[in-house]
């Protein structure tokens, strides 16, 4: 029998066809974060005082914005999957849940890291010009693509509770929501004073700050090692709930 690793890489390559397969879709989740993110810098940013040029502050933001956006594509698939019979046809191939669901998340992973990558580029061509030194970068990278692995396989458990994949889209509009109530665009302190608390202690603060510092050479204090806690839970949340999600929905 095929080892799961190659199940789930055999599928991860599936779910990428099926994106290019569908060109407006994917040029959407490419070019909508970098549509905001420019609003924010052009439309709003001479308005919002940070203590810096408004792009150095709300790259980071934009990144993780981005990241959300992908995980809503991953829970639409997956439910598109449970609807249509597909995950029956792997069934009797002795495919796993897991394998199966693997393979939406890596997909997810690769096409979240192509469109951040568009984003971080073309802040670059409009003035971002991070400070990081080889190895905090490579921390930044390696911060960002672990927030992605846990919001994907969150997306993938979304995507198996819904009764449909207009219903999984739903559902993932908290993770598009949850940067604007953090310091992904203005500093928490500027929000209503009844907002800090959620503001400051949501998961998606602590990524962002952990980004804003290691690109920008800045203290970051103990918010990475928060930051991975937060991604940790999640994705051990997650991965749980999918493997209960899918063995009663494909009993």
């Amino acid at each position: 029998m095929t080892a799961p690793p190659v199940h789930a890489f055999a599928l991860a390559g599936r779910s990428l066809r099926i994106s290019s397969r569908r060109p407006d879709a994917l040029i959407a989740a490419l070019m909508l974060p970098v549509m905001l993110m420019l609003i924010f810098v052009y439309f709003f940013g001479g308005a919002i005082d940070t203590g810096t040029a408004y792009v150095m502050y709300v790259v980071p933001g934009a990144m993780l914005l981005c990241a959300g956006f992908g995980a809503a594509s991953t829970a639409v698939s997956v439910s598109e999957d449970m609807a249509n019979g597909v995950i029956d046809r792997f069934r009797s191939l002795d495919v796993g849940g897991i394998p199966i669901l693997a393979g939406h998340v890596t997909a997810s992973v690769v096409r979240n890291l192509v469109s951040t990558t568009l984003v971080l580029a073309v802040a670059l061509a409009i003035g971002f010009r991070p400070q990081a030194g080889p190895a905090a970068f490579l921390a930044a990278a390696g911060l960002l693509l672990t927030y992605i692995t846990a919001i994907s396989w969150l997306a993938a458990a979304l995507g198996l509770l819904a009764k449909s994949p207009e219903a999984a889209g739903g559902f993932t509009f908290l993770m598009m929501f949850l940067p604007y109530p953090s310091s992904a665009f203005v500093p928490i302190e500027t929000m209503p004073g009844w907002l800090h608390g959620f503001a400051d202690h949501q998961p998606l603060t602590p990524v962002i700050e952990s980004l804003r510092a290691l690109l920008l050479a800045q203290p970051a204090e103990n918010a990475p090692w928060v930051a991975l806690t937060w991604c940790a839970g999640i994705t051990a949340v997650a991965v749980t709930l999918a493997a209960v999600l899918f063995r009663g929905r494909t009993r």
